[in-house]
């Protein structure tokens, strides 16, 4: 009975001194509605840690808050060609994501990736692609060009919908102008800043938050959408559909980093290890419907997510979007702030 007293007493000093350890906080930067409610209670939990949650509307109000100095934030969620940008100026906390425990679950497609080729910065979060959705009885079009956001018809003429923010619109007009990224050409920019202005007179709103909701409601009828966004809209039984159009999509992977200076550092590395798994990987894509890089999360899913003619990319090009030059940079900001006028 004295054994195993001894023995109840020091499990139950070693639970109190494994939750005193983890027990603290977690302030989560993320995009808006991108974030699993069911996950974080999960993860506060299971470990103790209490998790804040701010939201931003695009990479570039993320840089720009990373750059402004001490954020408060211990963890956010770049997109890839925004991870190099943030490691090139020393933006990130290190952190060895490849010998965390549970980066064993990484597809290895997807580790050491070309933005992070030691995994020494980011580890997995979701992953889709960027293109425009419609609604299928707007007569609008049937998906199948980009001609049809670019260049609307008199339908959709006034009730087009644009992300406000330039990336991956001007990634999506190289696309349907048959350019490449990061083009410094003259002639290319050129013929996208005419591309835009021409677009423009169709617009009816410059906005990254809300896109589907508007779609859905037909305040828009074609609309800049992200897949997950689009699958939203359909199984609340919107008649929206998510195109991918001959000439290809923009394809995007985000991941979770540690901003430099955060104060919580180990609860991040808490949380990054524990996300990995695949049953709580699987929690955060069922719920932003976007796919993931963990192998195992499927058979945690929604028949949904199996089925979605969203997630299954057919057979056109896919084109990743990456860090460009400081001259094609400061181009786009001038056609963007231009346009925006």
């Amino acid at each position: 009975m004295k054994k195993l007293l001894g023995v109840a007493l020091a499990g139950a000093f070693s639970l109190a001194a494994s939750q005193a350890h983890a027990a603290g906080e977690l302030y989560f930067y993320n995009w808006t509605d991108y974030t699993a409610p069911d996950l974080i209670t999960k993860f506060e939990k299971e470990t103790g840690i209490k998790v804040t949650v701010d939201t931003y509307d695009s990479n570039e109000t993320l840089l720009a808050k990373l750059k402004s100095g001490a954020t408060g934030y211990d963890l956010a969620v770049p997109s890839q060609n925004f991870v190099t940008i943030m490691v090139a100026e020393n933006l990130l906390e290190e952190v060895d994501v490849s010998k965390m425990e549970n980066f064993k679950h990484v597809a290895k497609a997807f580790r050491f990736p070309e933005w992070d080729p030691k995994q020494m910065f980011s580890s997995p979060y979701q992953m889709g692609t960027t293109s425009y959705a419609l609604r299928t009885d707007a007569g609008v079009g049937d998906c199948s060009s980009l001609k049809e956001f670019f260049e609307p018809n008199e339908k959709a003429s006034g009730s087009v919908g644009v992300f406000k923010t330039p990336e991956e619109v001007a990634n999506m007009g190289h696309i349907y102008l048959g350019q490449e990224f990061c083009t410094e050409k003259t002639e290319d920019l050129k013929a996208l800043q005419a591309l835009l202005q021409k677009q423009k007179e169709h617009v009816k709103v410059f906005s990254s938050e809300g896109t589907m909701d508007r779609l859905g409601s037909g305040v828009t009828t074609i609309s800049n959408a992200w897949n997950g966004d689009a699958m939203k809209q359909r199984l609340a039984g919107q008649k929206v559909k998510y195109c991918f159009p001959k000439e290809g999509v923009v394809g995007w992977y985000d991941s979770l980093v540690i901003p430099k200076g955060a104060k919580n550092v180990e609860n991040a590395k808490t949380f990054m290890n524990w996300l990995m798994k695949p049953e709580n990987m699987a929690i955060q894509s069922d719920f932003a419907k976007y796919a993931n890089p963990i192998e195992g999360s499927g058979k945690h899913m929604s028949k949904d997510m199996a089925t979605s003619p969203e997630v299954s990319v057919p057979t056109v090009p896919v084109k990743f979007g990456r860090s460009c030059g400081p001259k094609y940079v400061k181009a786009i900001d001038k056609i963007w702030t231009k346009l925006l006028q």
